[in-house]
């Protein structure tokens, strides 16, 4: 049981990793995502892709790997709060993607968090 317990680390970087690089693939495509009021849409694009690669490979070698998995919780909230949260809002079929996603976003910001605080190796930067 516990060989299998362990794989959940992997199940939880792997898609980070693939979000990641679709980010930096398609990041024209996502640059519509960001918020109107934030300059410079992709730029910001491909530092959160650039930020989960680094995240994933990160928890993946176990080198800052608390730091890594704090990150990716605030991160995480704020695509929940910033990009999520006003399309869940808005009412229609689309509120209930937005909805669907912050539920998501957040419940992957509590696993990193969970993370962070009980499975990092490295706890170097942040004890």
């Amino acid at each position: 049981m516990t060989a299998f317990l362990s794989l959940g680390r992997y199940f939880f970087v792997i898609p980070f990793a693939v979000f990641g690089m679709f980010h930096l693939l398609k990041a024209d495509d996502m640059a519509g995502m960001v918020p109107a009021y934030m300059p410079v849409k992709t730029v910001w694009v491909y530092l959160s892709g650039a930020g989960m690669i680094a995240t994933a490979v990160s928890i993946l070698l176990g080198k800052y790997d608390k730091l890594a998995a704090a990150s990716l919780s605030i991160i995480l909230l704020l695509f929940a709060v910033m990009i999520q949260a006003p399309g869940a809002m808005s009412g229609g079929d689309a509120a209930r993607l937005s909805m669907i996603n912050f539920l998501r976003d957040l419940s992957h910001a509590g696993a990193a968090m969970l993370y962070a605080a009980n499975l990092a190796k490295d706890r170097s930067v942040i004890g």
